[in-house]
Parts: structure tokens; C-alpha cells; sequence
């Protein structure tokens, strides 16, 4: 087809030609929204498995997404000793005097009222209140004790990567939004960028299309525009790490350009939702290492029984035999436990400021290497990015096939 010819089928047709960089700006922008979307939705395999049908890949992946973040954090964000060293033992027990000692009261009475009720009945009201005294008297020195041996060997009774992966992986909603609140930003890029791009790309197309009339350009095109605009994407989100320079122009990698906002969004959102007072709280009663945490108490608990049952010794010689009497004090300290998570209710708001994560995080995080700071985000993108990007791929070749069925139908 010589020039004239060109420019007269353009004069004719030039609805078509017009059309072509707009259909293929919306092309880059539809494919990289799906992109989006597949990433996050649906939360859980919809189809007939194990290939007819689509999880989100971060769902799908959410153990290894969770030990992933997990990983960052424990090696470089936080340390479970230095941050729960903060807590102040005698502080806790201030917070904690009121709800303690009703919690004390109550167990004691609980206690010898199962135990002992002919022997409780039979202690004078004034005896009764003396022996729940002396237990209570003792109860803040107990607490003391055994925070502060907590707080030294935190790793005994709190697996934190345990604690963190296993709630990252029930709650794959709040795995997504570590991703997805982080790289909010990100995300805008990538869905704006094809537009740009996809433009760009049916420009070139146009003339393609102008020069050969072949049907095949279409999709074709439309395949390379997918393709193209999401690899495009998410290169430019990582690279380049460090800042590069030509001329007048510097260009960064925008997550690694956005350093700073991403650790206050990234220190926020862990210091909310995942390493938070209850969730601690969860893991040390019923995570792998809570026998440990019951031990410790029950050996509190029984010892404080013995040096306080001196008080009514002749009474309990004679109405509590020696294994009675351990039983009560097993019983004694399974009270304890039980009465625990609503106790420790009352520290939420202390304990919150002085581990004080959010800060803590967002100091780390100003300290890690390029790399290190990419790990964040990284992982969601790179072991399945190249279904993403075939995807988008897919996408277009279908809508230049749908441009040929339009123009040419």
C-alpha cells in the first residue's frame, strides 16, 4: 500500500485509527485493575480444583506471605526480648491492683467452697475475711515475681512466629491488607500506568495497522500491550533501588522512593492487627509453649497456698488429708489461670504504650538495607507475578481480537 493510498483509507476510516490508542490505553488499564484484583480476590479457590478456577494469589499463599513478613520481622523489626523487657513489673501490678484482688477474693472463696464447704462454713466470718487478706497480701509480690520472670525468658512461654504466621493464616483478610494499605500507592501506579502505556504501544499499532491491514495485529498487539504494561509495572515499583540520575532527571524505584510513609503505614498496621496485648495474650495461653506459662503459675500459686495455709493449720490438719489438699491447690491454680485473660484485660492500654511496636518498627525499618526494605512488598509480587503479567496478556490478545470483530465485522 504506497503513502496516497495510506492516507486516504486514514481520511476514510479515521473513527478506526482514532480509536485504536484509546482501546489500547484502556487495554493497559483494564489488564492491570484484573492484575490487581486477582492478587487479593477471592479470598478462598472458587472452581473445580485443582486448575478450573482462581484464589487471589496472596490468599493462596498466605503461609508463605505470613512466614515471609514474619521472617523480616523478627530478624531485623523486633525483638520479642528487648521489646516485652520493657514492661515494667511493678507498674503491671499497679494497673493490675484492683481486678487482682477481686480476682484473688473470688478464687479463694471459689476454691474453699468446693474444696472445703463444711470447713469454710465452720471459720468465723472475721477468720474468712483474715485468710482471703493474707492471700491477697500476697497476690501483688506473687504477680511481681513471676512478671519478672516472664519478661527474662519471654521465649519460653511465647513463640512469636507461631503467634504471628497462625494468625496471618486464619485471618487471610488481614493479610491482603498488609499488602494492600501499604502499597496503596503501588497499586494506583500500576492501574494508571497502562493507560499511559497501552497509549503509547496503540500508537504504534496505528501505524502498524495503517502499513499492513492485517487482522492478526490486533490481538496481537493487544497481547503485547498486556504483556508489556504489567511487566512494566511492576519493574518500576522495585527498580531501580537506589536512586539514578541523568541530567536533570532522577528516577527511584517507587516503593523504595516512599521509604518513610511505608514504615509509619507498615508500623501502624502491625502494631494494630498483629502483634497486639490480645493477641500475645492468645498465644501464650493456648499457643505451643503455653504449658509452660500454666507451670509457672501453678508453682506460684500452690507456693503461696503453702506459706498462707499456716494460718488455719490446725483446721486444715484436721479436715484436709494431704492429697485433698493438693487437689486444692491444683484447683487453686487452674482458677488462676482461668481468671487471667479478663485480668490482663485491665493492662491493655499500658502494656500497648510501653512495647510500644509502632515506633519501634518505624526505627528499624529506617535502618534496613534496600533489599531488606523491598522484602516487604516484594514477596507478594514475585513468585506468582508471572501469572499476573500472562494474564494481562490474555486480556489484551482478547480485546484486539474484539477490536477486529468491531472495525471489521
Amino acid at each position: 500500500m504506497d503513502f496516497h493510498a495510506i492516507l486516504d483509507d486514514f481520511a476514510e476510516h479515521w473513527q478506526v485509527y482514532a480509536a485504536i490508542p484509546f482501546v489500547a490505553a484502556l487495554i493497559g488499564y483494564v489488564t492491570k485493575r484484573v492484575a490487581i484484583e486477582m492478587m487479593f480476590k477471592p479470598l478462598e479457590f472458587v472452581g473445580i480444583r485443582p486448575f478450573l478456577g482462581w484464589q487471589g494469589v496472596i490468599p493462596a499463599n498466605a503461609r508463605r506471605m505470613a512466614t515471609t513478613a514474619v521472617d523480616l520481622l523478627t530478624k531485623h523489626l523486633v525483638d520479642p526480648q528487648e521489646i516485652f523487657g520493657r514492661l515494667d513489673p511493678d507498674e503491671l501490678v499497679r494497673e493490675l491492683e484492683q481486678p487482682l484482688l477481686r480476682a484473688v477474693e473470688d478464687i479463694t472463696r471459689e476454691v474453699m467452697e468446693q474444696h472445703q464447704p463444711r470447713l469454710w462454713e465452720m471459720l468465723p466470718a472475721q477468720a474468712q475475711r483474715m485468710l482471703i487478706n493474707r492471700v491477697r497480701a500476697q497476690a501483688p509480690q506473687v504477680v511481681t515475681r513471676l512478671m519478672r520472670e516472664l519478661a527474662g525468658n519471654i521465649d519460653e512461654v511465647l513463640d512469636v512466629n507461631d503467634m504471628l504466621i497462625t494468625n496471618m493464616v486464619r485471618d487471610k483478610e488481614l493479610t491482603c491488607r498488609l499488602i494492600k494499605e501499604v502499597a496503596q500507592p503501588e497499586l494506583r501506579f500500576i492501574a494508571r500506568s497502562g493507560i499511559w502505556f497501552g497509549f503509547a504501544i496503540g500508537l504504534v499499532q496505528l501505524v502498524a495497522w495503517a502499513l499492513t491491514k492485517e487482522p492478526l495485529i490486533m490481538p496481537v498487539f493487544g497481547f503485547i500491550t498486556g504483556f508489556v504494561t504489567d511487566w512494566l509495572a511492576l519493574k518500576m515499583i522495585f527498580y531501580p533501588r537506589e536512586p539514578k540520575g541523568f541530567l536533570f532527571f532522577r528516577w527511584q524505584g517507587l516503593f523504595q522512593k516512599r521509604r518513610k510513609q511505608v514504615a509509619l503505614d507498615y508500623g501502624g498496621l502491625i502494631a494494630d492487627e498483629v502483634l497486639t496485648v490480645p493477641g500475645v495474650m492468645e498465644a501464650v495461653l493456648t499457643g505451643p509453649k503455653s504449658d509452660k506459662l500454666f507451670a509457672l503459675i501453678t508453682r506460684e500459686v500452690q507456693r503461696t497456698i503453702d506459706t498462707q495455709a499456716s494460718i488455719a493449720k490446725p483446721l486444715v490438719a484436721f479436715a484436709v488429708g494431704g492429697r485433698e489438699f493438693q487437689e486444692l491447690k491444683r484447683h487453686a491454680a487452674a482458677k488462676a489461670i482461668e481468671y487471667l485473660p479478663q485480668t490482663v484485660e485491665h493492662v491493655e492500654d499500658y502494656a500497648t504504650n510501653a512495647l510500644d511496636v509502632r515506633n519501634t518498627i518505624v526505627d528499624k525499618m529506617q535502618q534496613l538495607t534496600p533489599l531488606e526494605f523491598e522484602g516487604i512488598l516484594r514477596p507478594a509480587f514475585k513468585q506468582d507475578e508471572w501469572k499476573l503479567i500472562a494474564v494481562g496478556a490474555v486480556i489484551g490478545g482478547l480485546v484486539g481480537e474484539l477490536q477486529v470483530l468491531l472495525f471489521l465485522g
